[in-house]
């Protein structure tokens, strides 16, 4: 076993693992953090406007769920820049919380205190 520092300290909120590094996403921080698994240091922070709520990888895509007051979303985002590249709004009163892929078509999202599991269809990039 071995034990790196949680750069949240408690308030970590979903992990990835992608490109050769841990992904940790921060709750109310709204911050995504790039780990060195071997060390635990952070290598990149990437900012949010909204609360972090979960993120995953899948096909290259780093995505992650939002979830604050009444409004939630999940979000690819450029992992380079912390652009949103896309926003896929969920209907008011929806929450989300925590994001998983199964690896192809579907984001799977939890429902806050719903006690539901949402499957959501990922937009595939248009083919030329």
């Amino acid at each position: 076993v071995h034990t790196i520092p949680a750069p949240g300290k408690g308030n970590d909120s979903g992990m990835a693992w992608a490109e050769g590094s841990l992904w940790v996403g921060q709750h109310r921080d709204r911050k995504i953090h790039q780990i060195d698994p071997a060390t635990g240091a952070i290598q990149r922070t990437i900012e949010s406007n909204r609360f972090v709520t979960g993120i995953t990888w899948v096909d290259g895509e780093l995505w992650h769920g939002t979830w604050e007051n009444d409004e939630s979303s999940l979000r690819r985002i450029d992992p380079a820049s912390g652009t949103v590249l896309e926003q896929l709004d969920m209907p008011p009163g929806t929450g989300v919380s925590g994001l998983e892929s199964d690896g192809a078509d579907l984001l799977y999202c939890g429902g806050g205190m719903s006690g539901k599991v949402r499957a959501v269809r990922r937009p595939r990039p248009a083919r030329a």
